[in-house]
């Protein structure tokens, strides 16, 4: 049984239907890659997971978290899931953290709330904590507040919060896009050493694909609060088969193009209702089918919603 599982999930904010019907899987220990454009879905659905969408959202579907139905827990029952079986790392730290504690104080918290450690043991291993995410000094570090620290060290204290109680899943949500290029690389290889070590599994969440590509074994891409391809990484990245995939990839930075190719259009206003498949009025491939919905379709070791993937298997056939 996978270790979570979102079935026909959908969350809307009156008229508008952030996400629309998803479907996904994350078993243990491994690392699913979630990647689409702004305003996709993939912060919301990080959010439905823990039960923090705002109000006036609502939430549908079904949400497993080890076989537990997450959407059916009172407010009380969330205590024993976030931080402890589910913990959440966002991209901007200093919104994350509470400027009037030092960092030491709030793993402690953690550690005290979900662990029932003392106020000593809590304080000690939150020291440790901060040592094995890498922050210098640790023991003083630990009286920090987050304004003296640098961006890079809040980040580690934000994943030593998130790991201090060894939880099931993480979900890193844009973890890197407020450091740069050398600290992202040592954020991502932080976070692949501490999922080795605890076997917690990790969605991580992005629009670099040079990101998702770097941590991911699975791939899952959203375009208008939909996942419309998933697979193994090595075959979404390779061999896309859905076209709004081929178009992320296209248009990546290449030194060999003097241009960057970019996405004709815009995405869909997701406030209106949304007839067929929502890529359709962008893509160079649409043919009459695309006014139909499509689902998932089985498209090698990848699935994929477009037709032309059906199309291409009724053929074969």
């Amino acid at each position: 049984m996978p270790l979570l599982e979102l079935h026909g999930v959908e969350v809307a904010f009156g008229e508008a239907r952030i996400l629309r019907g998803v479907d996904l899987e994350v078993e243990a220990g491994e690392t699913l890659g979630i990647v689409g454009e702004s305003g996709c879905g993939k912060s919301m659905t990080a959010l439905a997971i823990m039960g923090m969408v705002p109000p006036p959202g609502t939430v549908r579907g079904r949400i497993l978290l080890d076989g537990r139905d997450l959407l059916s827990l009172k407010p009380r029952q969330w205590l024993d899931v976030r931080g402890q079986e589910a913990a959440l790392v966002m991209q901007d730290p200093f919104t994350s953290l509470n400027p009037m504690m030092r960092a030491g104080d709030q793993i402690a918290e953690v550690l005290r709330l979900h662990q029932g450690k003392s106020a000593r043991q809590a304080w000690d291993l939150s020291i440790e904590m901060l040592d094995k995410v890498g922050v210098p000094a640790p023991e003083s570090s630990a009286r920090k507040y987050p304004h003296q620290m640098s961006g890079g060290q809040r980040q580690r204290v934000v994943i030593a919060i998130a790991f201090a109680c060894r939880p099931k899943l993480l979900i890193a949500d844009e973890p890197t896009t407020a450091l740069d290029v050398t600290l992202q690389a040592q954020i991502l290889r932080l976070i692949r050493k501490l999922q080795e070590e605890e076997g917690t599994a990790v969605m991580l969440i992005s629009h670099d694909i040079g990101v998702i590509a770097s941590l991911s074994r699975r791939i899952a891409v959203y375009y208008a609060g939909r996942v419309v391809e998933t697979g193994p990484a090595s075959s979404v990245l390779r061999q896309p088969h859905h076209p709004y995939t081929e178009a992320l990839l296209a248009a990546l930075p290449d030194p060999r193009q003097s241009r960057l190719q970019a996405i004709s259009g815009q995405p869909p206003d997701l406030t209106q209702p949304i007839v067929g498949c929502a890529f359709a009025p962008r893509c160079p491939k649409r043919f009459d089918r695309c006014d139909e919905d499509p689902v998932l379709f089985d498209a090698g070791a990848s699935r994929t919603a477009c037709w032309l993937v059906e199309e291409a298997a009724a053929r074969r056939h």
